[in-house]
C-alpha cells in the first residue's frame, strides 16, 4: 500500500509542478499552445496503448465500451457546469476525471503483483505536465488569483495520488469487468476533453504548428508504451 501511494504521488506530482511552471511567469500564447499540443499527443497515445488496449485485454470489449460511454458523458455534463471557469477549468476537470481512473489502474496493477508499469507511469507524468501548465496559465489569464489556481491544481494532484492506493485496495473486491470499465472511463473522459478543450485551445494559440507538435507528443507517448 505504501508503495502504491508513493508511485501515485510521483505520477500526480507533475500536475502541481506544471501549475507552478505556468504561474511562475507570463508565457507567450504560442508556447502554451505548443505545450498543450504536445500533451494532447501524449494523451492520445495513453488512450490508445495504455487505457483502451489494456482494458480490452483485461475484460474484453463490452466493459471498456460501457466505461467509454460513461466517462464521455460524465465529462460532457460536468464540463458544462464549469464552463464559466474557461479553458483552464476544463483542463483541471479533465485532469481530475481521467487522472482518478488512470491512477486506479496503476494501483490495480501493483496489487496484482505486476511490476510498476514504467510506460503508464511515464505517460501519466508526461501528459499531466502540460495540462497543469496550460490550465494554470489560462485560469490566471482569466483573472483568478495565483494562490487559488495553485490550490486547485494541488487538490487535483492529491485526489489523483489517493486513487492509486484505492485501486490497490479494490482489486480483491472488484471484477475484471470493473477494472476494464475503469480503463474505459478514463479513455472516454480524455477523448471528450481533448476534442472539446485541449486541442482547440492549442490550435487557437499556436496555429498550424500544433499538429506537428501533437504528432511528436503521440510518438513520445507511443515509444514509452512499447519500450
Amino acid at each position: 500500500m505504501a508503495a502504491a501511494f508513493g508511485w501515485g504521488a510521483l505520477a500526480a506530482s507533475s500536475l502541481a509542478l506544471g501549475a507552478l511552471i505556468g504561474l511562475a511567469r507570463p508565457w507567450p500564447r504560442k508556447a502554451i499552445g505548443l505545450v498543450l499540443g504536445f500533451g494532447a499527443g501524449a494523451l492520445i497515445s495513453a488512450v490508445s496503448f495504455e487505457l483502451a488496449e489494456d482494458g480490452v485485454e483485461i475484460a474484453g470489449g463490452l466493459p471498456v465500451a460501457i466505461g467509454l460511454a460513461v466517462g464521455a458523458l460524465t465529462y460532457f455534463v460536468a464540463s458544462g457546469r464549469v464552463a464559466a471557469m474557461g479553458g483552464g477549468g476544463a483542463l483541471a476537470l479533465g485532469a481530475f476525471l481521467d487522472g482518478i481512473p488512470e491512477q486506479m489502474v496503476l494501483g490495480i496493477g501493483l496489487a496484482g503483483g505486476d511490476k510498476v508499469s514504467v510506460a503508464l507511469l511515464a505517460a501519466i507524468y508526461v501528459s499531466n505536465l502540460p495540462e497543469g501548465v496550460g490550465g494554470a496559465t489560462e485560469l490566471k489569464a482569466s483573472g483568478r488569483d495565483s494562490r487559488q489556481v495553485l490550490r486547485l491544481w494541488v487538490a487535483v494532484a492529491v485526489a489523483c495520488t489517493l486513487a492509486t492506493p484505492l485501486g490497490y485496495a479494490l482489486i480483491d473486491i472488484t471484477s475484471k469487468d470493473f477494472q476494464g470499465g475503469i480503463n474505459g472511463f478514463a479513455a472516454g473522459a480524455l477523448i471528450v476533453m481533448l476534442v472539446d478543450s485541449m486541442i482547440p485551445d492549442a490550435t487557437e494559440q499556436a496555429g498550424r504548428t500544433t499538429g506537428l507538435v501533437t504528432t511528436l507528443g503521440f510518438a513520445v507517448g507511443a515509444g514509452l508504451s512499447i519500450a
